[in-house]
C-alpha cells in the first residue's frame, strides 16, 4: 500500500467513517454454490454515505498487466491526504465476460478492504474455481474493551501526555486490540490539545 506523505487527517476521516459502516447485505446469489454474497452494489451501499460524509471519495480503475487484470482503489481525504493499492487477478479465461467479472470481483473486494466493510461472501473460493471455504473466525474484542478505548479518547481529551500514561497504564490485551486507524484518530486528537 501506498499513501500521501501525511495520513493524520485520512486516517481521522476514515476511523469516523468506519465507526458506522454496516456489512454488506447478502443480495446477491450464486447460483453453482447455491449460496447468497454481497455484490458490489451492497459493498458500495454499506459505505458510501459514510465515507463521503467524512470527506473521503473513492477512485477505482482497470487495466491489465501483461495477463493480469489490475484494479487499482484510492481513497482520498478532501484534505489531499490519500490510501492507493493495486490488486492483481488472473481471470480463469481470455474472454471478455471472464475479464469483466475478474474486474468486477477485484473492485468489490478492494473496496470492501479499504472502506473496511466485512461482508460475509460465500462466493470467494468460487473465483478461485475451488469448493466453499470455511469459515474463517472473526477475533473478538477482549472484555472490556470497548470501556478502555472510551478512556483513551477522554485521555486524548486532556492531550498527550495524558494519553501516554493512559496507554501505558493499559492491559496489553486492550492495546494489541485496537485498531490502528482508531488509535491514529485518538493521537490525532489528543496532539491538537494545547499543551
Amino acid at each position: 500500500m501506498t499513501h500521501s506523505d501525511a495520513i493524520n487527517e485520512i486516517a481521522t476521516a476514515l476511523a469516523k467513517a468506519q465507526g458506522v459502516i454496516k456489512g454488506a447485505s447478502k443480495d446477491a446469489a450464486n447460483p453453482f454454490f447455491k449460496s447468497k454474497y454481497a455484490d458490489l452494489a451492497s459493498v458500495w451501499d454499506a459505505c458510501r454515505k459514510a465515507l463521503t460524509d467524512n470527506g473521503i471519495a473513492v477512485v477505482q480503475s482497470v487495466g491489465a498487466v501483461e495477463n493480469k487484470v489490475r484494479v487499482s482503489t484510492m481513497l482520498v481525504h478532501a484534505s489531499g491526504q490519500w490510501f492507493a493499492d493495486d490488486l492483481l487477478m488472473t481471470p480463469k479465461e481470455d474472454t471478455p465476460q471472464a475479464i469483466g467479472s475478474c474486474a468486477t470481483y477485484g473492485r468489490r473486494y478492494a473496496l470492501a478492504a479499504f472502506a473496511g466493510v466485512a461482508p460475509e461472501d460465500d462466493d470467494a473460493e468460487a473465483a478461485q474455481g475451488r469448493g466453499k471455504a470455511p469459515a474463517k473466525p472473526v477475533a473478538a474484542k477482549p472484555l472490556g474493551f470497548d470501556d478502555w478505548l472510551a478512556d483513551m479518547d477522554a485521555a486524548a481529551d486532556l492531550g498527550t501526555n495524558a494519553l501516554q500514561s493512559a496507554w501505558k497504564a493499559s492491559k496489553t490485551e486492550y492495546r494489541n486490540a485496537i485498531d490502528a486507524a482508531q488509535w491514529d484518530a485518538i493521537k490525532t486528537k489528543a496532539s491538537k490539545v494545547a499543551a
